[in-house]
């Protein structure tokens, strides 16, 4: 079951796209399962595939209640056993998937935090300095706000994804699906600065935009800190992380009126169901429809 383990992790890469986090996640839940088919002091020996059960699987889950895992882990640890149960199945190494009994965890519903508009328009207009790190950060949150991009999306970008003439980005979401979006002036402003102070050497177009002072592509452990330390005060102390500009750009158009499909298309959603999620913390435009349609409003 290791091998099959590893060629299933080489099928989903190459012929699925997968992000490497992904792989990474799967990779672990689906050894966690293994591991628990040996004996303790035998972690990392071999899986004959009738170990692969029903049994196995709900005693892995338990395990992972156990240990306080969330529901939300747990049911992302159940996908990846399916997959791979399903992927056995099609190379004749399970007669049948033994994860098809079992039932995924309810979760609730976590709604995205979004930040008001006005206040997170202040903060950034607060990030004024011309010193590298400011120039970066404006460069950075405006860009992330104007186009709706994922984490991955933002510091992934390429100086041949940046458009500045049409004022368009090429981005590659989830699944390395490419789209195309558009961003604001005041972004392409604050990037134009940001190049302009990383001097006036060439760089090849597949240069990443966003570097570090050693001009290595930023990782995305610096991105959250950024976010931290200039929209701290925005969330209320309550925390705040790259997704929720992301959040703030699809509810912030919602409340503008922007069709819920365009967003979808922004957003690079393949499901409008993904999307929907953001009729519930647009409370203005639901108030403003009531007033527009509603006889005693």
């Amino acid at each position: 079951m290791r091998d099959a383990l590893e060629r299933f992790l080489t099928e989903i890469e190459t012929q699925r796209r997968a992000s490497p986090h992904t792989i990474t996640g799967y990779r672990r839940d689906i050894t966690r399962a293994l591991d628990l088919a040996c004996l303790p002091a035998a972690k990392g020996a071999p899986v004959a595939a009738d170990r692969w059960t029903r049994e196995l699987l709900e005693r892995a889950l338990r395990e992972l209640y156990r240990t306080h895992h969330a529901a939300a882990s747990a049911a992302r640890a159940l996908a990846a056993w399916r997959s791979f149960s399903r992927f056995c199945v099609r190379r004749g190494i399970l007669a049948t998937d033994p994860s098809r009994a079992l039932s995924f965890p309810r979760i609730g519903q976590r709604l995205p935090r979004t930040l008001p508009r006005l206040d997170l328009a202040r903060a950034l207009d607060r990030i004024a300095g011309e010193d590298p790190a400011s120039l970066r950060d404006r460069a950075l949150l405006e860009l992330a706000y104007s186009a709706g991009l994922r984490l991955s999306e933002l510091v992934g970008l390429d100086r041949r994804d940046v458009d500045r003439g049409s004022g368009l980005l090429r981005v590659r979401g989830k699944g390395r699906r490419e789209r195309i979006v558009p961003a604001g002036q005041g972004a392409f402003a604050a990037l134009d600065r940001y190049q302009a102070n990383l001097g006036p050497e060439v760089r090849p177009a597949d240069a990443p935009v966003f570097v570090n002072p050693r001009g290595l592509r930023l990782s995305g452990r610096t991105v959250q800190r950024v976010v931290r330390h200039r929209l701290g005060e925005v969330a209320g102390g309550l925390g705040v992380t790259p997704h929720a500009l992301r959040h703030s750009f699809a509810s912030h158009l919602l409340d503008n009126g922007a069709d819920l499909r365009a967003i979808q298309e922004l957003l690079g959603h393949r499901s409008l169901t993904s999307t929907q999620v953001y009729t519930h913390v647009s409370g203005s435009r639901l108030r403003k429809a009531y007033q527009l349609a509603h006889p005693r409003a």
